[in-house]
């Protein structure tokens, strides 16, 4: 069998069937343990109770058939007494292998971390989408330099010429940059949310979409109002929706002619008005001061709903009631008055009567 001994790159031939008998062999090992391993972890995760292994099992199922193949021919590879720029053309791709299949465990990773924080915090989705969106940039730049330098491209080089062009993109795009780390801003700091009811100016509306350059809130009246969201996070923003109650102040007047039992039964009395609603809590009713034209009263009272409906509902039962109150009392409410006093005309001819 001479044909065996005949040599290829240095190589008898005997010694390159054995190196692909041996990636061969590795190729379908892994591949075996590539559809076995996962779910062996997936059994033991089930039977515990921390995410860790939740996570690993995850990361591991994003292994790539490619990269196993491409680790097969490198073991065999192994085998044969190959020329140094063999040795290292093999070496790079196997390192390229690697390293774009860490890139797919770490982006594997990013999104199974985001799954699991939006599962407790379903309400952060735009500011988990936005996080999710830089590190995957932050990973694969990584990926890519460290392919590159170890591809023997000039890394320092390369990016000290990024980063001059990257002055001047900056300075031309500043103001769509200005916009997009705004959006980060929000994310993190997250001064609202989509659903919030939020009044930002002369604007009052609902917030429907928060993007990476704009911010879009339905206002009452129904149309869109589309803002930038380095101009929003200028502006003063009310946010509606984190409150937990409404403190409500009104004041009301009676005549001056209100006898003084009875005025002294008004606090009393809105007080009981206020407590028989539910969702309030009541703080205080006492007579405020003299009026020109009334003797005025100040009542305080908390409505624990922040929905407005609800506090206008309230704020509506309060005042009904309390005008049935007054009517059935006899108490009558103030309303601006005059008092004209005519002086008597004198006589036509100026004397004395």
């Amino acid at each position: 069998m001479k044909w065996l001994e005949q040599s290829i790159y240095s190589n008898p031939l005997l010694d390159w069937l054995v190196a692909l008998g041996i990636a061969a062999g590795v190729a379908v090992l892994l591949l075996l343990l590539r559809r076995t391993v996962p779910s062996w972890f997936a059994a033991w995760a089930r039977r515990t109770e921390t995410r860790v292994d939740d996570i690993v099992v995850e990361v591991l199922a994003a292994t790539k058939p490619v990269f196993l193949l491409v680790v097969a021919l490198y073991l065999g590879a192994q085998y044969l007494a190959l020329p140094d720029k063999a040795v290292r053309i093999v070496g790079g791709v196997a390192l390229v292998a690697l390293l774009l299949q860490a890139g797919a465990w770490g982006q594997r990773g990013i999104a199974l971390a985001l799954r699991l924080k939006k599962e407790t915090d379903a309400a952060g989705a735009t500011t988990l989408a936005v996080l999710g969106f830089v590190g995957r940039i932050v990973l694969w730049s990584v990926v890519l330099l460290m392919i590159l330098d170890n591809l023997g491209v000039n890394i320092t080089a390369l990016v000290a010429s990024l980063g001059i062009g990257g002055i001047a993109v900056a300075l031309a795009v500043q103001n769509i940059l200005g916009d997009i780390f705004a959006s980060l801003s929000i994310a993190l700091d997250r001064p609202f949310a989509i659903g919030d009811f939020i009044v930002v100016g002369d604007v009052l509306g609902t917030v429907e979409y928060i993007g990476l350059k704009t911010t879009r809130i339905r206002s009452l009246s129904g149309e869109q109002i589309v803002f930038s969201n380095a101009d929003l996070l200028k502006s003063r923003i009310r946010n509606y929706k984190r409150m937990t109650e409404r403190r409500v102040v009104f004041g009301f007047g009676v005549v001056y002619q209100t006898p003084h039992d009875k005025l002294e039964r008004i606090p009393a009395m809105v007080r009981e008005v206020i407590e028989a609603q539910q969702k309030t809590r009541f703080d205080r009713a006492h007579f405020k001061e003299y009026g020109d034209s009334a003797l005025a009263f100040e009542a305080v009272y908390y409505v624990l709903d922040p929905e407005y409906n609800v506090y206008m509902d309230i704020q509506q039962a309060v005042n009904l009631t309390l005008f049935r109150r007054f009517a059935a009392e006899g108490i009558e409410f103030a309303y601006p008055t005059h008092t004209v006093h005519l002086q008597p005309a004198s006589n036509a001819g100026g004397a004395a009567p």
